[in-house]
């Protein structure tokens, strides 16, 4: 199937020999200017009937916002904006969560730096985004941590340098970390998962508000297809989904963290493990039959060059066992990147490392 890609960064996808034509653009961020430009280079390359696969959340918002114009070009696959607004905000998801009797962390939302001496923290807490986008490309971080109120107070000063003050939640610190990091990934249609697996993350990056997985594995746990179901299906929920939990260890609960309404970092796992996502997206938007799959359990995906820092790190801090993390190394059925059939991404990738340090925090 042939792919083109458009991006804001320096991407290895271009060096696919999968890519047939790949545009770098200078921004992707604003939405109307990510419109703009997806038109014009769908009209420049005759794309006319082609699948829209966002892989970042501001893509999403503004593919969901402005789908209308869009789908003159494109297959847009992007819920509208009236099921995205419960992914995009947190607040409306914990809402929603709430009422439909999902677990969720323990969450305040302080207006301002006076009002957090009138709420009874239990430290540790974390400081998050509502709305996580520009928090993030900014910190390169997705939430900060803090022990004691003084450090609440600083985190909360510094983080009304880049959100309005009704964007920030405190939030209870769940304890743990990769291995207690669960996610339900699915192709949803109708009120159904046509396609589905649940994941532990073994390992991410930072090791305690990871950004990005770098050892996962497939495991069975219905429980969180159950809970995912019911918040899919009552927001009418179409397409390609991350729901990402966390196991509190002080009750057993699996409590909501997130909600990603698109391809997720490690969606290869999937192709390993019996459901190839992107396909089934693929395959539905272009009205061919799909069958209902399940994907099997102790299938492993690594990401090598952030998962051997997280390692040694890991091991260097008391956190992993180094026999463990060595033999797990030897036991993984997909690498995120390297592949002997399509090897330049992952030369490339190498080459990169600075510039993915800098640009994204790594």
């Amino acid at each position: 199937m042939p792919v083109c890609l458009v991006d804001d960064e320096r991407s290895i996808a271009r060096y696919s020999r999968y890519t047939e034509v790949a545009r770098k653009v200078p921004s992707l961020l604003d939405p109307k200017e990510a419109v703009a430009t997806l038109l014009e280079f769908g009209q420049a390359q005759k794309l006319s009937g082609w699948v829209l696969y966002p892989t970042r959340d501001e893509q999403v918002a503004a593919l969901s916002q402005n789908r209308v114009e869009l789908s003159k070009m494109f297959r847009v696959p992007t819920p509208p904006w009236e099921t995205v607004k419960w992914l995009w905000d947190k607040r409306n998801t914990y809402d929603l969560a709430e009422k439909l009797s999902i677990p969720t962390p323990r969450t305040w939302y302080p207006c301002s730096l006076e009002s957090l001496d009138q709420i009874e923290f239990q430290f540790p807490v974390a400081i998050k985004p509502a709305i996580k986008e520009h928090f993030i490309y900014t910190t390169k971080q997705k939430a900060w941590r803090a022990d004691t109120l003084d450090q609440l107070r600083d985190q909360f000063t510094r983080a009304l340098r880049f959100l309005p003050a009704g964007e920030i939640m405190v939030q209870d610190l769940i304890p743990g970390d990769g291995s207690c990091q669960y996610a339900y990934c699915a192709f949803f249609k109708h009120g159904n998962s046509v396609a589905h697996l649940t994941v532990c993350r073994q390992r991410q990056h930072p090791f305690e508000f990871g950004r990005s997985s770098t050892y996962v594995e497939t495991v069975e746990l219905p429980l969180l297809k159950e809970y995912s179901e019911r918040f899919l299906h009552a927001i009418e929920y179409y397409g390609l989904v991350e729901m990402e939990y966390k196991r509190d260890l002080r009750d057993g609960q699996y409590r909501l963290l997130d909600v990603n309404g698109r391809t997720w970092g490690y969606h290869t796992i999937g192709r390993r493990a019996g459901v190839d996502f992107p396909y089934l997206l693929f395959a539905d938007q272009m009205n061919e039959p799909i069958e209902y799959c399940e994907g099997k359990a102790g299938v492993r995906w690594v990401r090598l060059i952030t998962d051997l820092p997280t390692g040694f790190l890991g091991i260097l801090n008391g956190h992993l066992k180094g026999r463990a993390y060595f033999r797990s190394l030897l036991h993984y059925d997909e690498e995120a990147v390297f592949s002997l059939e399509d090897p330049l991404p992952g030369m490339v990738e190498l080459a990169l490392i600075p510039y993915l340090s800098v640009k994204r925090g790594f």
